[in-house]
C-alpha cells in the first residue's frame, strides 16, 4: 500500500523482533492516517531534497511489539505511527545521520527531532515525529547514554 509519493506501508511497518516472536505489526486505520502525515509531511520532504532513497530502520510499533523492544517508552509516538527513526549510514548514498538531522532541523516542520547516540559528528540514527494534530512543537533533543540509560538534553 502506498502511504505517500515515495513510503510504502511496507517501508514503516518491517520488524524482525515482530515476525521472529509472532507479533503482529499492523496498524489500525487510526494509525494508517498517521503514517501518512509523517510521511508526506517528513520523510518525502527528505527523499525529495536528497534525491536518495531514505532508509527507515523503525516505524510503526505495535504496543505489543513495542513492549519486547529495549529501551522503548511506553508513550512512543511509534505506537500511534507519528514517528520513525532513519538511519543512512552504509547505504552508499552519500547522505549520513547528520545530513538527514541538520536538513530536517533546519527546514521541515515536525513535532520531535532526536539525535540518536553516536559522536558529535554523525548520531547512529535520526528519530522524528509528525504530530497528527498538526500541533508540532518543533523539539529538538539529543540522546545520550548515562549509566547505560538513555538520556535525553536540548540539542545544541
Amino acid at each position: 500500500m502506498q502511504l505517500s509519493k515515495y513510503f510504502t506501508l511496507a517501508e514503516l511497518t518491517p520488524s524482525g523482533t515482530a515476525k521472529r516472536l509472532g507479533i503482529s505489526n499492523n496498524p489500525t486505520p487510526e494509525h494508517l492516517e498517521c503514517l501518512k502525515g509523517l510521511a508526506v509531511n517528513v520523510l518525502d520532504k527528505v527523499r525529495e531534497h536528497f534525491g536518495k532513497p531514505i532508509w527507515v530502520s523503525s516505524g510503526y510499533r505495535s504496543k505489543a511489539l513495542n513492549e519486547v523492544t529495549p529501551g522503548s517508552s511506553a508513550t512512543s509516538q511509534h505506537c500511534t505511527g507519528e514517528a520513525a527513526d532513519l538511519d543512512q549510514d552504509g547505504r552508499g548514498t552519500g547522505v549520513t545521520n547528520k545530513m538527514v538531522f541538520d536538513y530536517i532541523k533546519d527546514h521541515l516542520n515536525f513535532d520531535q527531532l532526536i539525535y540518536e547516540y553516536g559522536t558529535d559528528a554523525n548520531p547512529d540514527w535520526v528519530h522524528v515525529s509528525w504530530e497528527s494534530t498538526g500541533k508540532q512543537r518543533k523539539q529538538v533533543l539529543r540522546c545520550t547514554r548515562v549509566n547505560g540509560k538513555p538520556v535525553y538534553t536540548p540539542y545544541k
